[in-house]
């Protein structure tokens, strides 16, 4: 790794932020999940992963760093009232409801769906923070969605909701999807290259979900910035964005520029595999046997929505031959793992 200008860096302290997480997040090697796909034998990597579901604030989840900057903007602003929108069992959702509560602030969480007979999950855990739900059925999933259209829509249409009004509301675009909310994965890009280094190793890749693309933006924003080859691998777990590699490129840009050093990202500088399930939200099966098999080999708990998804890929990665036994792999732990009592039965 070579760092040449790390002005940037006094940038990123100057951004006004919340201590709302448990920093840094801890880097655990996974000895038996590698036997348990191979080992040397199978040409499995070294594999660690990067506990962001250990981060604080309720059950975690990587949305608590985007949150760290996103809720502190919104208090400096004088807002009273925290708007944003996700599906049933968002993790972004939940963590906000969570920061909301801690800052003595209303959380407001739109559904475009219909209420849910009986509130699981996710949900469930918003309702218990004290958020305001709000379901707003508008009909099916009709595949990529120009979700940029979709948070204007509910920017404009939300003052419109019962008890929200235009006084003292922040509103957030989903997943915390900014340059601010993005810049929060750029010292989790130092994070995991420093606990490497303590450790002895130097990652060769890191892996992580890609729903609306924020975690692989900052991350991609904060290895180039501290000018790291390490190779960086999305998942797309949702199929959410129309020209996903093209908006992710953007906004690490975005994010390099908020901090004064500003960089030009391709779409081909984004690597993204896709096709790990049919859409958001939507049962797996490769998802579930990932899901199974971390969490016997090292009880480690992964959720059907991002990780187990992001899990699959890795798993499908190896056995495809995409790295050799003497690499190591970091796969990053989003979080999540409420929305395994909503969606799953007996593994």
């Amino acid at each position: 790794m070579t760092t040449v200008n790390l002005a940037w860096q006094t940038r990123l302290a100057a951004l006004p932020s919340l201590p709302i997480a448990h920093l840094p997040t801890p880097l655990e090697a996974l000895p038996r999940l590698r036997m348990a796909l191979g080992g040397d034998a199978g040409g499995v990597p070294h594999l660690w992963v990067k506990r962001d579901d250990a981060i604080g604030l309720a059950v975690g989840g990587n949305k608590v760093r985007k949150l760290a900057y996103l809720l502190a903007d919104a208090q400096a602003r004088g807002a009273r009232k925290v708007v944003s929108f996700g599906g049933l069992q968002s993790n972004f959702l939940r963590a906000l409801a969570s920061g909301c509560a801690r800052l003595g602030m209303e959380a407001h969480c739109l559904y475009f769906e219909r209420r849910p007979a009986r509130l699981t999950g996710n949900l469930l855990l918003c309702q218990q923070l004290g958020a305001r739900l709000h379901f707003v059925p508008l009909g099916g999933d009709t595949g990529p969605r120009d979700l940029h259209r979709t948070c204007q829509l509910v920017r404009l249409a939300s003052p419109f909701l019962p008890g929200i009004g235009r006084r003292g509301v922040a509103f957030i675009p989903v997943g915390g999807h900014s340059a601010l909310g993005c810049a929060g994965y750029v010292p989790a890009a130092r994070e995991i290259l420093e606990q490497a280094a303590q450790t002895g190793f130097q990652p060769d890749a890191v892996v992580t979900a890609a729903g609306t693309g924020g975690t692989l933006a900052g991350l991609l924003a904060g290895f180039r910035l501290l000018g790291s080859q390490v190779q960086l691998i999305g998942i797309d777990v949702g199929k959410l964005w129309r020209d996903f590699e093209q908006d992710i490129a953007a906004m690490a840009g975005d994010v390099t520029t908020l901090l004064g050093a500003p960089q030009p990202f391709a779409p081909t500088d984004v690597t993204l595999f896709p096709g790990y399930g049919p859409g958001y939200a939507r049962p797996y099966e490769p998802a579930l046997a990932a899901i199974a098999l971390a969490a016997r080999a090292e009880g480690l708990l992964l959720d059907p929505v991002y990780s187990g998804k992001a899990m699959a890929g890795l798993i499908d990665l190896i056995r495809t031959g995409q790295f050799t036994a003497d690499q190591h792999v970091v796969f990053l732990h989003t979080g999540g793992w409420p929305s395994l009592f909503a969606t799953l039965g007996p593994l």
